[in-house]
């Protein structure tokens, strides 16, 4: 668990704007809503991070000939970037956005992040991770598409720079199926460098970072859609405003179980009523006169728990009853004359 045992909920929203500064702020209000804890962005310079020929992953965008053409469209201006980080802080979000370039690290400083995230086409990007030092923010690695040398790489340099790290467990597929989402790697890689672990999922459900939290996950990122209908590439790998509220009050119930661990002979103390209730004592099967010795067709197992427990049903063969008992009675050690065996 993190320190303050709160796993932190980070809501990416990615570009799933559109390009629309007003949808943007929507977001805020909506992760604002569903309890996150932090709003998280994609700060996109075309001209700093990529070229004219960058290929399109899906070819969605009927409106941008390019990639390009679709990284410009997504960009905003620094006022409007402070304008969503003032938003985010007054509805008690953390702000963060990941950068795709040394201009987009140095806008974010300026607008004030909560924190550093390495995207997964960043990992082997060492001058990016080294522009990110200097604040002392914390550093969230994704590992979506690197093998464990190159993480590891990536994992000594962020060290080396003695930053604050976290290690996100990702698959760079969209959707990720169950069999892709790797939460054996939740406690794998905790022991691999002894740090904190997070999950960012891109599933679409909630069920993964359940289980990354049940693992022991301190931080989850999921991206999020307004709507299951909302345009764009991500929306199949999102959660809506309220599924990521469900995901919160799942996170947080599973937060208050993890802090208590049980003791079984406590709890089973506690319950003590309810085992008189449920629990089944020694019966007889019908009425039977004083005097008669028990066979182990005299008796049978039947609730509730209050009498000579079931258990003892072997160790009572041969026993001499001290008085008549009916059909259905509770048998107990007073019904019983002395054991001969038991001095």
């Amino acid at each position: 668990m993190a320190s303050d045992d709160r796993v932190r909920i980070i809501a990416e929203v990615a570009q799933a704007h559109d390009g629309s500064l007003g949808t943007a702020h929507a977001f805020i209000d909506a992760v604002a809503d569903a309890g996150a804890d932090v709003v998280k962005f994609q700060t996109h310079i075309a001209s700093a991070e990529s070229t004219p020929h960058e290929p399109w992953r899906v070819k969605f965008s009927p409106q941008d000939e390019t990639r390009y053409d679709y990284w410009k469209r997504m960009e905003f201006t620094e006022p409007q970037w402070e304008g969503l980080r003032a938003h985010a802080d007054e509805v008690g979000l953390g702000f963060m956005s990941s950068a795709f370039s040394l201009e987009a690290v140095e806008l974010l400083r300026r607008v004030r992040v909560c924190g550093w995230k390495i995207a997964s086409g960043e990992v082997r990007n060492l001058g990016l991770i080294e522009a990110v030092q200097g604040d002392g923010l914390p550093v969230y690695l994704s590992t979506g598409m690197s093998p464990l040398a190159e993480i590891d790489a990536a994992v000594a340099h962020v060290r080396a720079l003695g930053l604050p790290l976290t290690v996100l467990q990702c698959t760079s597929m969209y959707p990720t199926p169950p069999e892709k989402v790797g939460l054996n790697l939740i406690p794998d890689f905790r022991e691999r460098w002894g740090l904190p672990v997070g999950l960012s999922d891109h599933s679409g459900t909630i069920w993964p970072s359940l289980g990354a939290v049940a693992l022991g996950a301190t931080v989850l990122e999921v991206h999020i859609a307004l709507s299951d209908q909302a345009f764009g590439p991500d929306v199949g790998s999102s959660l809506t405003p309220e599924s990521l509220g469900r995901l919160v009050q799942g996170v947080r119930w599973l937060e208050r179980a993890r802090a208590r661990p049980v003791d079984k002979d406590a709890v089973a103390e506690e319950l003590s009523e309810m085992r008189a209730l449920f629990m089944k004592s020694t019966v007889v099967r019908r009425a039977l006169p004083a005097g008669h010795v028990l066979s182990e067709g005299d008796l049978i197992a039947k609730k509730p728990g209050s009498g000579i427990p079931a258990e003892r049903i072997p160790d009572l063969i041969g026993r001499r009853l001290v008085r008549a008992l009916e059909a259905d009675a509770l048998l107990t050690d007073a019904d019983l004359a002395p054991d001969p065996g038991s001095g």
